[in-house]
């Protein structure tokens, strides 16, 4: 499992990578490269809760075969469009909504079959191991997105992560763990109720939920504007971007190192709370440095405190959740999480090309650092797990 998700992780960041750069090369626009990024993720936002109801209804590792099938076709499609000289923006942006939608029901149903497979004490380990796959993915997939774009073409990049795919379908595919839901004569509707219900009944997990939203609707433009901050804050091209990439999936990699190595350490409220405060600090940092060398640093960082504190939320969750709310609960931690990357990418996009992006992103520093403040000093259901 853990290999098969690896291959198509950097698969799907030698994408990312030629996805941006093709964007923004075709359009000149920031508002467009959020655009797309919104678009990725709004079906993740809109559809994940009932992804989630699926994921607890159906046998997940069908419901995730099924989601890897239709990203390996959007993929493909992609590639042709571009070999044959086709490509338009609006083409790109209504792949990303269809990837996205794939990912709504594959999302709940991979985050609720990793803990079948380890057992409840190894959860934060196995999730940070989980966090190093992919961290993993975006040092390797940007380094060979980067080569394969620049010597090659996007078109090799789209079409090596449809080829991707097949490693996680191969690999569920040899899985003999299986969960069988009970039938159940309760609609849709009802089954989100009872998660809705379950999340409101432990105090904390609202607030892990509003935090999952806020990392990613403040920390992934830091991101996401990284073409901007390589071609217009140092005027470089895009060996400077997909560094800036690498290196902060070298910090994500050692990050995830470091919340493994803890274990089942006690006080993980407040140790993630630290980490988001130190994750802020350096946003604000990164967006208002003009050394490339310091901008390397903090990127570095920003990666290992970012990884860091999503894996520590994540391990929360999931050891507060009981498997037979896995699939609703975790669907609406996907919601709220990966709900926040649209959102605030959107906004951001629409906010850069009025204030600059070192500005939008330097603000989106600020407010992560004093929201992990709140929360350790003032609303402390978290600070105290």
């Amino acid at each position: 499992m853990w290999v098969g998700a690896c291959t198509s992780s950097i698969g799907t960041w030698m994408q990312i990578v030629a996805q941006a750069w093709l964007v923004y090369d075709l359009s000149k626009s920031g508002f467009l490269l959020g655009l797309d990024m919104f678009l990725g993720g709004i079906p993740i936002f809109l559809f994940s809760l009932f992804g989630g109801v699926i994921a607890d209804r159906f046998e997940r590792r069908r419901v995730l075969l099924a989601s890897q099938w239709v990203q390996m076709a959007s993929a493909f499609t992609l590639t042709l469009l571009v070999v044959f000289h086709l490509v338009h923006v609006w083409q790109i942006l209504s792949l990303s909504f269809v990837s996205g939608f794939a990912q709504a029901f594959g999302g709940p149903a991979y985050l609720a079959l990793i803990p079948t497979l380890v057992k409840k004490e190894d959860m934060p380990n196995a999730i940070a191991l989980n966090s190093i796959q992919f961290n993993s993915a975006t040092v390797i997939g940007p380094m060979l997105g980067g080569v394969a774009m620049v010597k090659l073409g996007n078109a090799w990049c789209f079409g090596l992560n449809g080829l991707s795919f097949l490693a996680p379908i191969i690999s569920l595919s040899l899985l003999h763990i299986r969960m069988i839901p009970e039938k159940t004569a309760e609609s849709v509707l009802d089954s989100m109720k009872d998660g809705f219900r379950f999340i409101r009944r432990h105090g904390a997990m609202e607030a892990l939920m509003v935090l999952a939203f806020a990392m990613t609707a403040l920390g992934m433009p830091s991101r996401t504007f990284l073409p901007i901050f390589a071609k217009q804050v140092f005027h470089r091209g895009p060996e400077v971007y997909t560094m800036f990439i690498s290196v902060a999936g070298v910090g994500s990699v050692l990050g995830a190192l470091a919340v493994a190595s803890l274990g089942n350490v006690g006080h993980k409220g407040r140790i993630a709370l630290s980490m988001l405060i130190l994750m802020g600090v350096g946003i604000t940092g990164f967006a208002l440095s003009s050394s490339l060398a310091l901008s390397f640093v903090l990127v570095f960082l920003n990666g290992a405190s970012m990884v860091g504190v999503f894996a520590m939320v994540n391990s929360l969750v999931q050891l507060i959740t009981t498997n037979e709310m896995r699939g609703r609960v975790m669907s609406a931690y996907n919601f709220a999480f990966r709900g926040g990357m649209p959102m605030g990418n959107l906004l951001a996009g629409w906010l850069v090309p009025i204030f600059t992006a070192p500005t939008v992103v330097a603000v989106d520093g600020l407010l992560l650092a004093s929201l992990g403040l709140y929360f350790l000093l003032v609303h402390r259901k978290v600070a105290a797990l």
